[in-house]
């Protein structure tokens, strides 16, 4: 009997797959796309969204949020007249909002492939080799039973999983990976977390409004180092000094002992031999790309000294019709970036210009206040030996900022001294995963800081504070 044949295999269902395999069923090609996660689907059914949807980007948003609406009630309500006693956080119900959600955004996919006529294979997707100008994927269920399809073009979109530290077991009950993490039953009275990056601080914040003691270990010398040092700086004094988080640099992790009352994790810092004592213990160290189990040996497909597919700018690999998108490729693991990439993909399959600019992927850290940023920081700019200008505006001065009770942070806007072309924005505040979209806009249509300070931007809205930004860069600031 023959194999089933498809135009597009999809192997992997996150932002990544899932986008890909959308689009080029939306191009006229015949798609399928292979997941094998079921998550924690209480039936067991696979679960499409990847670690995303699942366990990532859109559980942490949903905790977040209840996390910051109990600390507003708490601590925010006060200066509008409002009073509210006795705040109470139900931690059952705040993680049963959270896994609705993700239901909800889950099924959405599979009504998405029914109605873009894509087949839904179920199991690990591998290469089982090559006859003629069709690749064999093997899809294997969890009975170890193997079905064969064909292909004409692969998309490998297998993710990535969360690093482990050696010596450090996680069970997501006591000491927890990211999965874990989002499905506490309580506040734990001690939290410890290691890894200062967007994970940890974004988990961390959510357990600390809750009412946790928050200690958090980074193994760099230098906070938030991938941002620019000014708003590095600022986050780093308003985590610390107004939130209350603990959060110690330059730290090595020497043992870490699970027991019945909990987990002692021994380091050493610029401070000596020092030892952490808590309740639960999240580890927050990175992501490894999810390559194992591929194939990849068996057809020479090419892989790079960290375990990430080796792709050229448009995502191709050395293999001919087999592409690669999302976090088993380079880059940052961002889910935005996995789905552009994923358009791309599909639109050159299809004889079309897809392109990705890689220059203008926005950054965001869901904490409060958030940090975005898209383009080069100063520390960059500096090394490249670039000229620039800076332009930086607070929020403070912000009559929108003002009213809704938080001035926390500024917009900073980089340009280049001969031409004026923006360069980088940073944003550390309220809504900067909002207020960024404006500048990579601008930055993808290649603007300089003139264009955005031209822009009519409503009043009152914190957007002001990218237009002033704008004008800052030319120091002529109207309302700073």
């Amino acid at each position: 009997m023959a194999n089933k044949q498809f135009d597009v295999v999809v192997i992997g269902a996150g932002p990544g797959g899932y986008v890909a395999a959308i689009r080029a069923a939306q191009l006229g090609f015949s798609t399928a796309c292979i997941e094998m996660e079921s998550y924690a689907d209480p039936k067991g059914e696979v679960r499409l969204g990847g670690t995303c949807l699942n366990v990532g980007c859109i559980p942490s948003k949903a905790l977040l949020r209840s996390s910051e609406l109990y600390d507003e009630a708490n601590h925010s309500f006060v200066m509008h007249g409002i009073t509210a006693d006795n705040v109470k956080m139900d931690v059952g119900t705040m993680v049963r909002r959270k896994d609705n959600i993700v239901t909800q955004l889950t099924g959405g996919i599979k009504g998405l492939f029914k109605k873009n006529k894509i087949t839904q294979l179920t199991g690990r997707g591998s290469f089982a080799g090559r006859e003629n100008e069709l690749w064999q994927i093997a899809v294997t269920g969890k009975d170890g039973a193997a079905e064969v399809v064909d292909a004409k073009h692969v998309i490998v979109a297998t993710g990535s999983s969360p690093r482990h530290i050696e010596g450090i077991p996680v069970d997501n009950q006591v000491i927890c990976d990211n999965v874990g993490a989002l499905s506490l039953d309580a506040v734990p009275k001690r939290l410890g977390v290691i890894g200062a990056g967007v994970i940890g601080l974004e988990l961390g914040s959510v357990w600390k409004r809750l009412g946790a003691e928050v200690t958090i270990l980074e193994a760099l010398p230098d906070f938030l180092a991938a941002a620019d040092p000014a708003v590095a700086k600022e986050a780093w004094k308003t985590f610390t000094t107004k939130q209350g988080l603990k959060i110690n640099l330059g730290v090595k992790i020497t043992s870490v002992k699970q027991g019945k009352k909990g987990v002692t994790i021994d380091y050493e810092s610029g401070d000596g031999a020092q030892k952490l004592e808590c309740d639960r213990l999240i580890v927050s160290v990175g992501r490894v790309p999810n390559t194992a189990g591929l194939g990849a040996d068996q057809v020479g497909l090419k892989l790079d000294n960290r375990g990430c597919i080796e792709v050229n700018d448009h995502c191709q690999t050395n293999l001919e019709n087999v592409w690669a998108v999302g976090d088993v490729i380079r880059g940052p693991m961002l889910a935005h970036k996995g789905m552009e990439e994923g358009v791309m993909v599909a639109e050159l399959i299809a004889g079309q210009a897809g392109h990705v600019n890689y220059d203008a992927i926005p950054w965001v850290i869901y904490t409060h206040p958030e940090i975005a940023w898209v383009g080069k920081t100063e520390t960059q700019l500096k090394n490249e030996g670039v000229e620039y200008k800076v332009g930086q505006i607070p929020f403070m001065a912000n009559g929108r900022a003002l009213g809704q009770g938080d001035t926390t942070g500024f917009v900073k806007m980089l340009a280049c001294a001969k031409t004026d072309r923006v360069l980088g924005v940073h944003i550390i505040g309220a809504s900067a995963s909002e207020l960024i979209a404006e500048a990579v806009t601008a930055m993808e249509f290649g603007a300089v800081s003139e264009d955005i300070a031209r822009i009519c931007h409503a009043h009152p809205t914190l957007s002001e504070v990218m237009h002033e930004a704008a004008l800052a860069v030319d120091k002529r600031p109207l309302h700073f």
